[in-house]
């Protein structure tokens, strides 16, 4: 079998939709009968409550295989509500990894080690943490393409800069392959003019890199994770869920023309 697609979705900044997209790209590619595993990065977990799973029920998470060594296959939780996702869990053990993998043998590649072999998926999606540290690295290291999220705020494009140099710093020195996927613009609010400015902004500073569809700011999009649903199943008729379907085909899109 042929082996999946690995994408990074990335941002050292917190807050800018970058779990949201995780999990509801994930779940609007399983809707269109792909196979998805998503990996939960991030010692905050969100990824894995937002779809449902408590990390207290949990016997084993990512911890276990970047640092412990335990396959990933042993680790990974199908998620029955929602097609065609598989999830590797995040708990709070993750959160002193990065002292420990500090002192393991090749510690910047940990995560992509566990992912070979993996091949019954066509596309596997990493939720980072907030910050470019070892764990972000694996992320990088593992991945084929980086997705970053960047929401439509003043700031927005402060760190851009700082992940962008990241990136060209593991492609020269760790991992070759890595490519921009795009950015994608969220928290999008049509009512106020400082949005439409920095999507203008975006579009013009990265015109071959930024995504047509742009991830609107929705009280659904904030709600669905406390109910441990993506957007496409909790509001499947509302603007979020239209919004992460078009992203999700332009995505496919991009994986295409890269391949050919």
């Amino acid at each position: 079998m042929p082996r999946p697609k690995v994408i990074t979705v990335c941002n050292q900044k917190g807050g800018v939709g970058k779990t949201t997209t995780a999990v509801n790209l994930s779940a609007a590619l399983g809707e269109r009968g792909l196979k998805v595993l998503l990996v939960d990065c991030d010692p905050q977990g969100n990824a894995t409550s937002g779809l449902g799973i408590r990390s207290s029920d949990l016997v084993s998470s990512i911890y276990d295989v970047v640092v412990l060594g335990q396959p990933l296959a042993e680790v990974a939780v199908p998620i029955e509500s929602v097609k065609g996702v598989t999830l590797v869990p995040s708990t709070l053990a993750l959160a002193g990894s990065e002292l420990e993998l500090a002192e393991l043998p090749l510690r910047e590649s940990r995560l992509r080690l566990a992912l070979d072999g993996i091949d019954e998926y066509d596309y596997v999606l990493l939720d980072t943490p907030p910050s470019l540290g070892l764990l972000t690295v694996n992320c990088l290291v593992a991945a084929e393409s980086l997705l970053i999220p960047l929401q439509c705020e003043y700031y927005a494009l402060e760190g851009l800069s700082q992940l962008t140099q990241t990136q060209s710093l593991v492609k020269q020195s760790l991992n070759p392959s890595l490519s921009l996927l795009g950015i994608v613009m969220t928290l999008f609010d049509p009512r106020t003019i400082l949005s439409s400015q920095v999507v203008s902004e975006v579009r013009r500073q990265f015109a071959e890199d930024a995504f047509n569809t742009v991830i609107p700011r929705s009280v659904r999009l904030s709600e669905a994770p406390s109910h441990g649903l993506p957007i496409t199943i909790y509001d499947p008729s509302g603007r979020g869920s239209a919004a992460y379907r078009a992203l999700a085909e332009e995505m496919l899109l991009r994986c295409e023309r890269v391949a050919a």
